[in-house]
């Protein structure tokens, strides 16, 4: 029987994850980049860099995405490239945009010219919505929020919709905050567990926020569960709050440490226009119950502890 061939568009921390979640069923990984000659540090993390076959990709090249796909067939394509700082996005609007939606309407357009019946997916974020009493689901409007990265993503995920009508399979999958110890240290909880793990004061942003955060290695397993169902789009997420006041006392607590006397509030990491309240719902993972009897395992204070020990 031969191997289901995946392409995955992007060397980062979810696909790397994904990747090494790939191979574990068995199946082929090609993983693509903007450059064959750097170090994968995700994947010699992971133990997976000479398991996996990299190939280089400028996803503006419209011949080279041809090429690829003739080359290797993929049943299935994850396009998880793109810029992904909403902070960084406002320095660079254009490189934001031709990275998210010229990138993926360059594959839709050669999945449609071919009539292939390949599975794309693109990744996408829960900051497009607005939410409803606090909840992120897909009936809910997008945000006003004029963030580059934010409406570069509103723009892929209406992309979808209309290419789809042509006939091909395609899906958003939409995430809400996913952790992994391969996040950068500046990200959130990662930087507040480095801060209680090596007993030093850091300075934050609002604390009064609750979001959504998941744990790479569940995220991955809902991807290829729901890879195999109906093209659609899907939120991908543990569907639990945590606030950042919580984070923070969980943290240093690990360390039996007074989390009071190690941090201090800065205006400057404060988000314009940010909801107090950024969840998905939990009827989101309904498909996952139903049909595969998957549930979230690492969220709230257990991911905090995962992620404090990982370091």
């Amino acid at each position: 029987m031969n191997k289901r061939v995946n392409l995955i568009i992007g060397s980062g921390v979810l696909g790397a994850y994904l990747s090494a979640e790939l191979l574990k069923k068995k199946e082929k990984v090609i993983v693509t980049s903007r450059s064959v000659n750097k170090k994968f540090i995700n994947y010699k993390y992971l133990k997976i860099e000479h398991k996996i076959k990299f190939e280089k990709l400028n996803t503006s090249n419209k011949n080279q995405i041809k090429n690829i796909i003739q080359k290797y067939n993929p049943n299935k394509i994850f396009y998880f490239s793109g810029q992904s700082s909403l902070t960084k996005s406002i320095k660079s609007k254009k490189e934001t945009l031709i990275s998210h939606y010229n990138g993926t309407k360059n594959f839709l357009d050669i999945l449609k010219s071919l009539k292939l019946d390949t599975k794309f997916f693109k990744a996408n974020s829960g900051y497009i919505f607005s939410p409803q009493n606090g909840l992120i689901n897909l009936n809910c409007k997008f945000s006003s929020n004029n963030n580059p990265y934010i409406k570069a993503q509103q723009k892929v995920f209406n992309l979808i919709k209309i290419y789809r009508k042509f006939g091909l399979n395609l899906s958003n999958l939409i995430f809400m905050q996913i952790e992994s110890p391969l996040r950068k240290n500046d990200f959130f909880i990662k930087k507040v567990c480095l801060g209680a793990k090596n007993k030093k004061k850091i300075v934050v942003g609002n604390l009064k926020t609750f979001r959504d955060y998941s744990w790479i290695t569940d995220v991955v397993k809902a991807i290829v569960l729901t890879s195999n169902l109906k093209s659609k789009d899907y939120i991908i997420s543990a569907g639990k709050k945590l606030s950042g006041i919580e984070i923070i006392k969980t943290a240093y607590n690990l360390n039996k440490l007074d989390y009071r006397k190690y941090f201090s509030i800065s205006k400057k990491f404060f988000r314009k226009k940010e909801n107090k309240f950024l969840i998905g719902s939990n009827k989101n993972s309904l498909h996952l119950k139903n049909k595969h009897n998957f549930k979230f395992n690492i969220f709230g204070k257990k991911l905090i502890k995962k992620m404090y020990q990982s370091l």
